[in-house]
């Protein structure tokens, strides 16, 4: 006779089944672990990179910004410089209007008038002086706008002192140094 065997042949299949069941788990399992494990090794990998990158653009950054106070203090001494340049020019450029300056003081005095003070601030001259009489200032500012070095007279102050000074008015005056427009074009073209 055959033999038959009654064994639960479906126990024997499920538990099979339930091996195959419990080892795919295991499996997924440790693939899903492996992967979670891998995915968190690549952020922190790209993490990293990227921190690199930071630290670099933070040295570069620090190294530009010296750069820029370093081309800061230049512009700095660029620009001393400049204005420094700049006065030296008005300088040689105004040397000779001190010398036309007194020499057109003297031109352009009259008779019976005599300065005592010139005081030059920019390009304005007060003027302290006497004068013998009223139409000899009035002369001298004729003659001061006829000038051309000076010019736009103005005049502060006419006072008669004491009889000792021998009858001379004291006057104050205050005038413009100019520049001819023939010596500007020079200059200019200079």
């Amino acid at each position: 006779m055959a033999r038959i065997n009654l064994l639960p042949w479906r126990e024997s299949l499920r538990r099979q089944r339930k091996r195959e069941f419990g080892m795919m788990l295991v499996v997924g399992v440790v693939v899903s672990l492996v992967l979670v494990g891998w995915w968190h090794f690549y952020n922190e990998a790209l993490m990293d990179q990227q921190r690199k990158r930071n630290a670099f653009l933070e040295r570069e950054i620090a190294q530009l910004d010296k750069q820029i106070k370093e081309i800061q203090a230049l512009e700095k001494t660029r620009n001393q410089l400049i204005a420094r340049m700049n006065v030296i020019q008005d300088l040689q450029v105004s040397r000779p209007r001190i010398v036309h300056l007194f020499d057109e003081l003297v031109e352009t005095l009259p008779d019976g008038t005599l300065l005592t003070e010139v005081i030059q601030t920019g390009g304005a001259v007060a003027l302290v002086g006497r004068a013998q009489s009223n139409a000899r200032v009035s002369a001298y500012m004729r003659n001061v706008e006829r000038s051309p070095w000076l010019g736009d007279p103005q005049l502060k102050v006419i006072e008669s002192k004491d009889k000792t000074q021998a009858d001379m008015s004291v006057f104050r005056l205050t005038v413009k140094q100019v520049v001819p427009k023939a010596q500007q074009q020079a200059g200019a073209e200079g």
